[in-house]
């Protein structure tokens, strides 16, 4: 083996003295590395001297060194080719870049020459066809900026609300029995009784119903079964998380075109200027993005104590194409439409605010109707001015007694005292309007009453710190047993013991 690792040495000396002189003469240590005759002139001189061990040792020597040249070359490959990549997606992004140049400037020129032909047009030049959809009947839109309103214009133009024949013998009780006999005949809906009287009698006193509860209850279909009851489509339009301002709704106007962009919403709150018939609608999933966001003009807006202050500011000004019922680019808002928001509470969705419950009615939905067998129900020709009609009679016959609102101000009064919470006006207000149409509708009062507080009052205790008003919920519910006997007011009383489970 002596003269194997003399074998060894050479070798390895031969190696690693052309692997030096690579590095310090690259050209001249591959020549050594490679130099196949002096490897041979070293195996003729120790060849002799090997026995069969020493053979497989050299061997195995040999593979190292040529596994190892074998890696140095393929490192040196693998770093050309990514070279080479680098420079073709250069030169592929230069052709990128300058393709964009080439198709911007096509932009611009067309753009010019679009802007060339509106003008031209609105100047007095050929009009601006539109083709006609479905729902619509157009003959010409005269270039008007309002595209959708202008068609329902060329709609209504030969219409006479005098032709429209609605019932004006029905009563509020009358109107929930039949509604809820159609949705379950006709659609095979079940609702119980109580929460039909609550959405009907949500009506006369705000704009904004909330229907809120789990999932699969039928908060969606409630207010569309009522627009096919009354022979007049609800309008659905689902919230997107993206909703963040009035646009939304109403749509924008774009400067580049010179349109304005008009939504489904809009185009229906036009159309209800033009019939009395009641018209809803529906906004889907509303908590999905914030709704004091996007719904925050109409919340003030529809709280304004006259109609005439209705009024939504749609562009800066006036055009004299633009449609009937927008006068100096301003609208009017529907006095016969209603608003009803669907609600769902989980992590994909948003708390409402008190701002919002503040001016709406909520409606829980936390169960499905029971199935139960009605007589076949014809749909119900409504119009919005007998409606009212019927929540301002209601109003007079139902008025609420004297006796209980001097109890709601004692309530009022323990309230503040004890949580630092106050009723308000708007409160009272909603109070007085929407308990004599809740007894029209078949309840009585202190129902009417025990539903509004639970909901409207004492739902803000959620936003306290429970650990220290839990010792005082006690009271309160002692205060309501007081005030209005031990068998009423269960639905509060439910919902403050619960409240109070909470900490």
């Amino acid at each position: 083996m002596g003269d194997f690792g003399k074998f060894l040495f050479e070798i390895l000396k031969q190696f690693f003295l052309g692997f030096w002189r690579m590095i310090s003469n690259f050209f001249g240590g591959i020549v050594d590395i490679f130099n196949i005759p002096e490897y041979i002139n070293i195996i003729e001189v120790y060849k002799d001297s090997f026995n069969v061990l020493a053979w497989i040792l050299a061997i195995l020597v040999f593979l190292v060194l040529v596994g190892f040249i074998a890696g140095v070359i393929f490192l040196i490959y693998l770093l050309i080719k990514r070279k080479i990549k680098l420079y073709k997606n250069s030169m592929n992004q230069e052709a990128l870049i300058s393709e964009v140049g080439k198709l911007n400037a096509e932009v611009i020129k067309l753009s010019k020459e679009k802007d060339k032909i509106l003008q031209l047009r609105l100047a007095g030049g050929q009009p601006i066809d539109y083709e006609e959809d479905e729902n619509d009947q157009i003959a010409n839109t005269s270039g008007s900026r309002f595209y959708k309103l202008t068609a329902i214009d060329n709609k209504y133009k030969d219409y006479d609300p005098s032709s429209e024949i609605f019932n004006k013998n029905i009563t509020l009780s009358e109107i929930c029995e039949m509604f809820r006999n159609y949705a379950c005949s006709r659609m095979g809906l079940y609702y119980e009784i109580r929460v039909i009287r609550l959405f009907i009698a949500a009506f006369s006193s705000t704009r904004l119903i909330i229907l809120q509860g789990i999932s699969g209850t039928g908060k969606t279909s409630l207010p569309y079964a009522f627009g096919k009851f009354l022979n007049n489509d609800a309008s659905i339009a689902s919230v997107q998380p993206s909703w963040r301002d009035r646009s939304e709704l109403f749509g924008y106007f774009n400067e580049f075109t010179k349109r304005f962009n008009e939504t489904e919403i809009l185009k229906k709150m036009y159309e209800s200027t033009y019939t009395d018939k009641v018209y809803i609608t529906i906004l889907d999933e509303m908590n999905i993005a914030r709704v004091e966001y996007y719904f925050a003009e109409m919340l003030s807006i529809l709280e304004m104590p006259s109609r005439e202050e209705w009024v939504i500011d749609l562009v800066p000004s006036g055009w004299d194409n633009d449609p009937k019922h927008i006068v100096a680019g301003r609208f009017r808002l529907p006095s016969n439409m209603w608003y009803v928001g669907t609600a769902n509470n989980d992590d994909s969705t948003f708390a409402i605010s008190d701002k919002v419950y503040d001016r709406a009615i909520p409606i829980n939905i936390n169960s499905k109707g029971k199935k139960f067998d009605a007589p076949f129900t014809e749909n119900l020709n409504l119009s919005s001015t007998y409606l009212e009609g019927l929540f301002e009679d209601a109003k007079l016959i139902y008025e609420v007694s004297k006796e209980v609102i001097e109890k709601i101000e004692l309530l009022d009064d323990y309230v503040i005292e004890h949580f630092r919470l106050a009723f308000g006006n708007r409160i009272v207000k909603q109070l007085r309007d929407f308990i004599p149409s809740f007894v029209a509708c078949g309840g009585s009062e202190l129902d009417g009453l025990d539903y509004v507080l639970a909901n409207k009052i004492f739902r803000k205790f959620e936003a306290l710190n429970i650990t220290f008003i839990r010792d005082e919920i006690d009271g309160l519910v002692n205060k309501l047993s007081e005030l209005f006997g031990k068998e009423n007011m269960q639905e509060s009383k439910t919902y403050l013991l619960r409240l109070k489970k909470l900490v």
